[in-house]
């Protein structure tokens, strides 16, 4: 629905973007409480204005219920089809990706993007790469679970860096998200899973980690990345100790 071609004529590459609008589709960028239009530079949700182009999905196999209620229901009374994706346009017309709407996790009430947690971990100048998790928690609804992929994984191969590493990470979060966003557990791997394509299996991640099966993984680059999550998965931090220590493993 994004592209660099859209048929208008000469279209220059924006880094970080995928384009503007393919022929045919009305694109929008709404509020993801009320389907309103935001002001340009204001993340929202990204849909499309019904009716939807040729071509288009129309439907899901014997279930137009569930294709009218899921995607095309998210606004009631707007006609609005969403792709669950969080998005801004800038001044020119050009879209951002900025992650999925539906990867948030409820923290006692709290609604936390995971996009936003591994961009904070991710400021840590150690740390190459993350993955964030919601763990279901009887309490909070959920508590989030952490893995990082440091730069240099020698330099943490003690216990003791390992330790100071978790607190820096947990830090690091704290100061840039907010102490709701305090993870419960923080595993530190060689690798994240990750599909053929690059994109991280956060499904495969929460399933391992929430000791369930992880379903169809036929997709994954690298199996052994499953493996580290599930010898990683086990030592979760607990909750703060009374008067503000947080012990860490």
């Amino acid at each position: 629905i994004l592209t660099l071609a859209p048929g208008l004529g000469p279209v220059k590459i924006r880094p970080g973007s995928p384009g503007l609008p393919a022929y045919g589709y009305q694109l929008r960028i709404v509020d993801a409480a009320t389907g309103d239009p935001v002001a340009r530079g204001r993340k929202g949700v990204l849909v499309i204005a019904l009716p939807l182009p040729p071509g288009c999905m129309s439907t899901v196999w014997r279930n137009d219920a569930v294709f009218a209620g899921h995607y095309c229901g998210q606004f009631p009374g707007k006609h609005l089809y969403s792709t669950f994706d969080y998005a801004v346009q800038d001044d020119d017309g050009y879209y951002f990706i900025l992650g999925r709407s539906d990867d948030v996790i409820n923290v006692a009430g709290h609604r936390l993007g995971t996009r936003e947690i591994e961009e904070a971990i991710c400021a840590h100048p150690g740390i190459a790469e993350a993955a964030a998790v919601g763990k279901s928690d009887e309490t909070k609804g959920h508590v989030i679970a952490c893995f990082v992929v440091p730069r240099q994984p020698g330099a943490y191969a003690g216990a003791e860096a390992q330790a100071r590493l978790r607190r820096e990470v947990e830090d690091t979060i704290v100061r840039m998200v907010g102490a709701i966003a305090r993870p419960a557990h923080i595993g530190i791997v060689r690798l994240l899973p990750k599909t053929r394509s690059g994109k991280i299996m956060r499904r495969a991640i929460l399933a391992v980690a929430e000791g369930r099966a992880t379903g169809d993984v036929s997709t994954i680059e690298d199996a052994s990345a499953l493996d580290e999550i599930r010898r990683h998965a086990t030592t979760a931090r607990p909750d703060a100790a009374a008067g503000g220590a947080s012990p860490h493993v």
